[in-house]
């Protein structure tokens, strides 16, 4: 384990819960650099004292973590930061996260307001005519059943930037979306095929910023959808 000064000093936890506050601060060690993938965390008493919490909290704060891969438990020998993380913390943040609807649309449209932008530079003949066939199934669509369709439209643009970082915050982003988007009553076939259109169009065209303008005219939309 590092040496770094391990400070939560700071903000030690309130009630939010307790649990997913501890949680924060743990992925907080890896944002912040303060820990590395493989790093063995403070021994449990002492994350106890350090963030003043019981150890049932901390309990099930570790617990919570070894189901998001984040952590793992070795008998006898204490909890590691699993090596392979990848965007495991962003998906750990946006499941402490899930009630702030806002906030999650927010960040998908930042992410993906850039993703487009490389997109219309890396995409492939092939990206776009998979692109193509999404649209058509939403065209195809019966009873305005066509997310997966819509889904995937925006998986494949995330892909085709062939950036593995991004591409798990992306997929991270869309499941969290998914479970918003149960949530509108009433669907608009016609106006989500003809944005996904100017974005492939722009796109086709190997255009960034036709790509970016059309990209924010949907997820706008989107936005305005879903918070309404």
């Amino acid at each position: 384990m590092r040496d770094n000064s391990l400070d939560f000093t700071e903000n030690q936890v309130t009630r939010k819960t307790l649990a997913q506050q501890v949680e924060e601060k743990i992925i907080d060690l890896l944002i912040q650099n303060k820990l590395k993938p493989g790093d063995k965390l403070p021994p449990e008493m002492e994350l106890v004292t350090l963030l003043g919490v019981s150890r049932p909290v901390m309990r099930e704060a570790i617990s919570s973590l070894e189901s998001l891969g984040i952590v793992k438990r070795k008998t006898r020998d204490g909890t590691y930061f699993t090596e392979q993380i990848s965007s495991k913390p962003f998906s750990a943040m946006l499941s402490l996260m899930n009630d702030n609807i806002e906030a999650i649309i927010e960040a998908r449209m930042t992410l993906e307001l850039g993703l487009v932008t490389f997109a219309a530079e890396k995409i492939t003949e092939e990206d776009l005519q998979r692109l193509l066939k999404t649209i058509e199934g939403i065209e195809n669509s019966v009873d305005n059943e066509y997310g997966e369709h819509d889904i995937m439209f925006h998986r494949i643009i995330a892909k085709s930037v062939d950036n593995p970082v991004l591409q798990g915050m992306m997929d991270s982003l869309l499941l969290s979306h998914a479970k918003i988007n149960v949530q509108i009553k009433y669907r608009e076939k016609d106006k989500t095929v003809a944005h996904h259109r100017e974005i492939y169009n722009a796109l086709k065209n190997r255009n960034p910023h036709e790509a970016y303008l059309a990209m924010y005219h949907h997820l706008k939309f989107v936005r305005n959808k879903v918070l309404n």
